[in-house]
């Protein structure tokens, strides 16, 4: 493309609000009535189309309650609102937070899988309000530090999982 050319293109780009940057945060129950390994197939799909559309984020799942956070331009984060809403997948979908942000706080990942699980489960009521892990009575910071400390949390494991590693090979 000529240098006019890709001018123009970013012009329009920006008239757009593709310059923009919008972190989503939402939460939503699972629709118990999808088949068997939906979640899974969720996920999958959901890592394709975020790094083909230039989406980061981090979900959370129970097996009860979605709770995600995602990052990209202005329009594709409309565009994957509208979706999400549509989306019978789940239910009850609730906006917690959207904002323009600086920089991506989710950068490493199209999306991230965070569990909570019987190990990090007193992680989880930490930030909860009762004795079950429901993000619909968590308040928004109490659900970003959630998914931050899960993040933070599973990034650990990976590295101490990567340590334990034996090489191929042995100086012994």
């Amino acid at each position: 493309m000529e240098s006019a050319e890709l001018s123009e293109l970013n012009c329009l780009k920006m008239r757009h609000g593709e310059h923009v940057i919008l972190r989503l945060t939402y939460i939503s129950r699972y629709n118990i009535d999808n088949p068997t390994g939906e979640v899974t197939r969720i996920l999958t799909q959901a890592q394709q189309n975020n790094e083909r559309n230039g989406i980061t984020g981090a979900l959370v799942f129970n097996h009860n309650y979605f709770l995600q956070s995602i990052e990209g331009a202005r329009p594709v984060i409309n565009a994957l609102l509208r979706k999400l809403v549509k989306d019978d997948r789940h239910y009850a979908l609730q906006v917690i937070e959207c904002r323009e942000v600086e920089q991506r706080h989710w950068s490493k990942w199209s999306m991230k899988y965070l569990i909570p699980s019987d190990e990090n489960k007193g992680l989880a009521l930490k930030f909860s309000t009762g004795s079950q892990f429901n993000p619909y009575l968590m308040n928004t910071n109490q659900i970003m530090m959630l998914i931050d400390t899960l993040s933070d949390l599973q990034e650990q494991e990976e590295i101490n999982a990567s340590k334990k590693k034996k090489p191929w090979f042995s100086l012994n």
